[in-house]
């Protein structure tokens, strides 16, 4: 278990470089979202395993982005930059990307299928994941928002 979290935080660290380098931060930067990232995608790797905590990937998700926006806040002033720049690559890893794929790929098979039984199961896997890939989205959203509005005076720090 011990490889997998850290592979996992490993993986998360080098996905939120790329993605901190399409938006250009300045290069000190980097280090904190790989960094970021890391804790965050491996604190909801922990949470979700059975051994542990357990936790459904939904409420995983939002704990994990909590964590993140937190750190993205505290970190940011070290960084010399705003909270944003930090927050948002570290919060890609964590996109339900596999789930949005089964969505689609539901959607796809309920029109490709006219037979009742086949189209009720590809419907029911159609919204199962498109349910499951909105609300980690909005866990996301709403889990990496409350440290910006709750330390107001250290998040737009860098930007005065």
């Amino acid at each position: 278990m011990i490889m997998d979290f850290l592979q996992d935080a490993f993986f998360a660290a080098i996905a939120a470089i790329g993605f901190a380098a399409i938006s250009n931060p300045p290069k000190r930067a980097y280090l904190y979202c790989a960094l970021i990232a890391a804790i965050g995608h491996s604190s909801r790797f922990l949470m979700m395993h059975d051994s542990l905590l357990g936790l459904h990937i939904v409420i995983a998700s939002g704990i994990a982005s909590l964590i993140v926006g937190v750190l993205a806040v505290l970190i940011s002033p070290l960084a010399h930059t705003p909270a944003e720049t930090c927050l948002f690559p570290s919060l890609l890893p964590m996109i339900p990307g596999i789930y949005a794929y089964k969505t689609f790929g539901g959607l796809v098979m309920c029109l490709y299928h006219g037979a009742e039984g086949e189209f009720n199961h590809y419907f029911y896997l159609f919204v199962s994941n498109g349910l499951t890939c909105l609300f980690i989205l909005l866990g996301m959203v709403i889990g990496a928002t409350i440290p910006i509005f709750i330390f107001k005076n250290i998040s737009f720090q860098a930007t005065r």
